[in-house]
């Protein structure tokens, strides 16, 4: 046999660019080509890119540079490949451009510099395919694209249309994932909240059973899997009135007591320049409805600070909102004018630096608020999922923190803890992010 050819790949981006990564891997390992984990060793180089903020877009020209640099094969894909030829511009010599969700163009791409290997091992890949993630989480892609047209977003432009996955195929891969030992789902797309609008919710099947293309239908179907072993965390959940079905499951147990939810801002004038649905008043009726059912949920947002237009008097109705709400995990983003985004035409655009000083106000609100909400678990044993394991300790993860985004447990003695594996900590300090405990 001869060797088979290697690709390298880069992944950059949100979580479901991290997907979309993840199923162009699988596609190439089923296919019999080796993944290569060095730009010297591989025979062409995949670099996932994302073009969401300048600041992205940056780094994404960069490792494409590097890419070409290093190893002088290159193939491009994701968001960035979808902003006209920018790629092109930069790097000319990159063998093909894609945009994102693109896999059978990338792979047909690869076997143009690459052809594939003579026979497909298509057992070398697992059921759950190939993924960038630790074994013990993995996300979840529901849907691709979005029907909402933000004014301060480009991503319709780059993804598309709300189109849902078919429910019968997102839960055969979720049973997939837990089969091999994943013990936390992320629910990820553009719009948890509208899962099956674009088909009508219809009704599809799983196990044998009908199932209605619906976030509802889905989280109950998603809490049923492997009971309390698997925790099921939802991400990018639009606060649509139908969002309320799914708090009781969160009160039971069939759910992590965590919902993600991007409010964007507090004024109704600035959420209407937005074009973002609900307003202020509506969504604290809302989160203190969601919190009268399940006292224990824990709710995470972001924000823009700065949008144009924005008053000094809509910024403190904004930080007004963000007391009152006492919301536990929150980020901020001062706006940034992306190439393409409708918003950049509006009259009375704030300075950059008064963007950066409101973003800034605004995080130290967020941090007294913060920091009162994690002292109040000081005493409480919390059940946790254990990320790495070094000589000082173990780092963990309570049902209150997504990966990456949220703050971590740091448990004093856990060097005997495995990563993947569970923990009963009882919490003894506690700082504006992080959590510190003994384990129990």
């Amino acid at each position: 046999m001869t060797t088979a050819p290697k690709v390298g790949f880069v992944s950059l981006g949100c979580p479901k660019a991290l997907v979309d990564s993840e199923r162009i891997l699988s596609q190439l390992r089923a296919e019999g080509y080796a993944i290569s984990p060095s730009y010297e060793s591989a025979d062409l180089v995949v670099v996932n890119t994302c073009g969401f903020i300048d600041s992205a877009v940056e780094e994404s020209l960069d490792a494409i540079g590097e890419a070409l640099a290093e190893n002088g094969r290159v193939i491009v894909t994701g968001c960035l490949g979808a902003k006209g030829d920018i790629v092109r511009k930069t790097h000319p010599k990159v063998l093909a451009v894609t945009g994102p969700h693109a896999a059978d163009e990338v792979m047909q791409a690869v076997h143009a510099h690459l052809p594939r290997p003579h026979d497909p091992y298509t057992d070398l890949v697992p059921p759950q395919g190939v993924r960038l993630t630790p074994a013990h989480y993995a996300y979840l892609k529901i849907s691709e694209g979005c029907n909402h047209r933000c004014t301060f977003c480009i991503i319709p432009s780059m993804r598309g249309d709300l189109v849902s996955r078919p429910i019968g195929e997102v839960m055969q891969e979720a049973e997939n994932l837990v089969k091999a030992g994943v013990k936390e789902i992320l629910v990820i797309s553009q719009d948890t909240s509208a899962y099956g609008v674009d088909i009508r919710y219809r009704t599809g099947f799983w196990q044998g059973r009908p199932l209605k293309t619906r976030m509802t239908e889905l989280s109950r179907a998603l809490g049923e899997l492997g009971g309390a072993g698997v925790w099921v965390r939802l991400h990018y959940v639009y606060p649509y009135a139908h969002v309320d079905e799914v708090i009781p499951l969160m009160a039971e147990g069939k759910l992590l007591p965590y919902l993600d939810v991007p409010f964007q801002h507090a004024s109704p004038r600035i959420l209407k320049l937005m074009k973002r649905p609900a307003s202020g008043e509506v969504n604290l009726e809302r989160i203190g409805a969601w919190r009268a059912i399940c006292p224990e949920i824990t709710i995470r947002s972001t924000f823009i600070a700065g949008f144009p237009g924005e008053t000094e008097a809509e910024f403190r109705q904004l930080l007004e909102f963000l007391e009152e709400a006492e919301l536990d995990r929150v980020g901020c983003f001062a706006y940034s004018p992306v190439e393409g985004a409708k918003a950049n035409a509006l009259p009375d655009p704030v300075p950059a630096e008064l963007r950066e000083e409101r973003r800034a106000r605004f995080m130290l609100v967020q941090e007294k608020i913060s920091r009162k909400r994690l002292k109040r678990k000081i005493g409480k044993t919390l059940k946790v999922l254990v990320d790495s394991v070094d000589k000082k300790g173990a780092v963990a993860r309570s049902e209150a923190d997504a990966p990456e985004i949220d703050g971590v447990v740091n448990i004093v003695g856990g060097k005997t803890l495995k990563p993947g594996g569970w923990a009963s900590v009882k919490i003894e300090r506690a700082d504006a992010h992080d959590l510190w405990g003994k384990l129990v």
